[in-house]
C-alpha cells in the first residue's frame, strides 16, 4: 500500500466525531495546557512572551530541571506524568547519561516536532488574543450580572 493510500485510510478509520474513536483520548491528551508548553519548551519557543519571539530558534534537549524552571506553576508529578505520556506517545524522547549525578534530558521526536508546529500556533494566539477574551469576559459578566 502506498503511503498515500495509508493516509487516505486512517482518515476513514478514525474519525474523532465518533465516541469510540481512539484519536479523541489523543486530542485529549494534547490539548492539555502542559502538554503544549512542554511542546513549546523544547521546540526552541522563546519565553520571553513576546509572541512570535523565537521562532527561528532550533528544537533542543532540555533536561528535567530546565523544563521545570521555565513552566512555573508545574507540579513535579505533572511533568514527570506529562513527560511520560509524551515519551509513551512517541513524541519526545528520554534520554539517560550515567553521570554524578545521572542526567535525563528530554527531546522532541520528528512526530512531536510536527506537533510542536501547531502548538505554538495555539500558544501565539492565545497570548496576542489574551487582552480582547479578557474585555469580553468582563462585558458578558456586566450585562449577565
Amino acid at each position: 500500500m502506498k503511503a498515500a493510500q495509508k493516509r487516505a485510510q486512517a482518515k476513514v478509520e478514525y474519525n474523532a466525531f465518533l465516541a469510540g474513536c481512539p484519536s479523541r483520548q489523543l486530542l485529549d491528551r494534547i490539548s492539555d495546557k502542559w502538554v503544549v508548553l512542554i511542546l513549546c519548551a523544547l521546540g526552541g519557543d522563546d519565553d520571553s512572551g513576546r509572541p512570535g519571539a523565537a521562532h527561528a530558534d532550533a528544537p533542543r534537549a532540555m533536561r528535567y530541571s530546565e523544563i521545570s524552571r521555565l513552566l512555573a506553576g508545574i507540579s513535579q508529578k505533572m511533568l514527570t506524568q506529562t513527560l511520560r505520556s509524551l515519551e509513551h506517545d512517541g513524541l519526545l524522547t528520554r534520554t539517560v547519561t550515567p553521570t554524578v549525578p545521572v542526567t535525563v534530558s528530554y527531546e522532541l521526536t520528528d512526530l512531536g516536532l510536527s506537533l510542536h508546529h501547531m502548538t505554538r500556533g495555539l500558544r501565539d494566539w492565545a497570548q496576542t488574543h489574551m487582552a480582547e477574551v479578557l474585555a469580553n469576559r468582563e462585558n458578558h459578566d456586566a450585562r449577565t450580572s
